[in-house]
């Protein structure tokens, strides 16, 4: 066997005799305040980003580009992993969470001038991103690197999924939807690993976003102005 996989057994030994007690209270049923749905990458710790250690607190997705939507006979629908939460545990925040140098955006980007030659399940991925990020990329400013924009696409991304989620009629009203971009790159002010919102219910006016909530504002940044 892998010596890193027993590596993880033994770990999750650990993990086993921290949380035996900790699954008293969902073992029937779960209610979580929190769906979030993340980027599948390594790097992008998704519970530990938010120190999460309770069983039952947090719905967690994670897919490639962080999307809340899947092509459907219908059309686009909000994804049946986001809405299950919202429809059968009664959970009224959805956090889309973002992040520096995503490997997905980066790849959409390059698709767009550049034809890539990726596996059909990849290939899904990367075009339904590209429905989500070309107006962005012909809004970006001259004279940017890669990576620059890259990071500024990233935000176009979440911003919208949120906006997605808030004009879908499978959302409830009172859901507040929230979009954060998690920063190991050192892109954004602050330390390495910290969240920074930059949409709250659509609102991705900087401005107004710290005027609106004024006891996070230090944690409301963005780079982009789109």
């Amino acid at each position: 066997m892998n010596d890193n996989f027993v590596e993880l057994l033994r770990s999750n030994l650990q993990h086993a005799k921290i949380f035996q007690d900790k699954f008293d209270e969902v073992q029937d049923s779960q209610e979580p305040d929190f769906v979030t749905v993340c980027c599948s990458d390594s790097r992008v710790l998704q519970d530990h980003m938010w120190g999460n250690d309770h069983p039952g607190h947090m719905f967690t997705c994670s897919n490639i580009g962080n999307r809340v939507f899947q092509s459907t006979v219908d059309g686009k629908k909000v994804s049946g992993d986001v809405l299950y939460p919202v429809n059968h545990t009664g959970t009224k925040n959805i956090i889309v969470v973002g992040h520096t140098g995503c490997g997905a955006v980066t790849a959409t980007y390059k698709d767009i001038s550049e034809h890539l030659d990726e596996p059909s399940g990849i290939r899904h991925c990367i075009d339904l991103l590209e429905e989500r990020i070309e107006d962005g990329v012909e809004k970006l400013p001259d004279g940017l690197s890669d990576e620059e924009a890259v990071n500024r696409l990233v935000e176009y991304n979440v911003d919208r999924e949120v906006e997605f989620l808030v004009e879908s009629d499978e959302i409830p009203e009172d859901v507040t939807v929230i979009g954060l971009v998690y920063d190991f790159q050192d892109v954004y002010s602050g330390s390495r690993g910290e969240l920074h919102i930059i949409n709250v219910n659509s609102e991705n006016s900087v401005t107004e976003l710290k005027d609106q909530h004024s006891e996070i504002q230090d944690r409301i940044e963005r780079i982009s102005d789109f």
